[in-house]
């Protein structure tokens, strides 16, 4: 599946960016298959033989990180130092059961609110299983509202001022909202922009600056979706483009920059507010199939699933100049 990003490429850093993405020495590295520059540093390699492969990510207070494995059904803390933990175990689904575009289970976006709980999508291709589940602190996982089982529900965006969930389906072309209470899922907005072409369409999604902002990773556009003062999606604004495999982002401030993890080219971009866009970390960074960011003050996480390259799954860390 592999593609070429098309766009300006540098080796790490710029004087143009460095502005936005200044990286720091972070600690020595262990075990590392890829090396870094001195500016980024591996948090946690992965067990890919044991299912570990980051799909995605979302942070906690003290320090650590939690994932979803894509394909081992488990929802993951991974500690600062590198330590694993399983929260979860989602339910196998039943014989026959065929996810859509991927054929395996798939476990998705993630995201916590401010009291711990953590909310996920679990795609499976059957009705008893696929939607939006919740895990409470100590809790066992919970689906709160069923989605539908030939789509992919793929990114998810928490409001927290509005108490409610955005989903991002890559098959259906369609962004859901729940209420984080759970219940009947509203198809929030449809268009053309969102739609797949070929394999997976909306993919990454984030609530920002009153709007819901979606990657559509075949496409390789990044749109803009406002939030009206009624709550329904306005009209859909593509803000970049030519970003081909692009998975999920992350803002890296309150203004409208962001990092895009480029999954098939092993790449993050930091993509500008007027949509031009630069290449800053690449595979010699250790990067394996990038598949999301989380950014905190001025660090930004990376997870990489290693899809294509069959390596090392890992997630990095590297220090940011936060964008406001």
């Amino acid at each position: 599946m592999p593609r070429f990003l098309t766009g300006t490429r540098t080796g790490l850093l710029v004087s143009t960016v460095a502005a936005a993405l200044a990286m720091t020495a972070a600690g020595p590295t262990t075990a590392a298959t890829a090396a870094p520059k001195p500016d980024v540093r591996f948090v946690a390699h992965l067990d890919m033989a044991a299912g570990q492969r980051p799909e995605n990510i979302t942070l906690e207070p003290g320090g650590s990180a939690v994932v979803t494995f894509a394909y081992s059904r488990q929802v993951a803390r991974i500690h600062p130092d590198g330590r694993v933990h399983v929260l979860a175990t989602l339910p196998q689904p039943p014989a026959g059961a065929d996810t859509p575009a991927l054929s395996s289970p798939f476990l998705g976006g993630i995201v916590r609110a401010q009291d711990g709980t953590l909310y996920f999508l679990y795609a499976t291709g059957s009705s008893d299983l696929t939607g939006l589940w919740r895990l409470r602190p100590g809790g066992v996982p919970q689906r709160i509202a069923a989605l539908p089982a030939d789509g992919l529900p793929n990114g998810l965006a928490l409001d927290r001022h509005e108490g409610r969930l955005y989903v991002a389906d890559s098959v259906l072309g369609t962004v859901w909202r729940v209420p984080v209470t759970g219940g009947t899922p509203t198809r929030w907005a449809t268009a053309p922009e969102l739609a797949a072409a070929g394999f997976l369409g909306a993919n990454g999604i984030k609530i920002h600056n009153g709007a819901a902002w979606v990657s559509n990773l075949d496409k390789g556009t990044v749109l803009r979706v406002p939030v009206t003062r009624y709550g329904i999606a306005g009209p859909v604004e593509t803000r970049a483009t030519g970003l081909i495999d692009i998975d999920d982002f992350a803002f890296t401030g309150r203004g409208d920059t962001l990092l895009a993890a480029i999954n098939a080219d092993n790449e993050v971009a930091l993509v500008r507010p007027d949509g031009s866009h630069t290449v800053v970390l690449t595979g010699a960074d250790g990067l394996e199939n990038p598949t999301s960011l989380a950014v905190r003050g001025n660090t930004a996480y990376i997870a990489s699933g290693a899809y294509f390259t069959n390596n090392d799954p890992n997630l990095l860390a590297a220090r940011i100049n936060p964008a406001r």
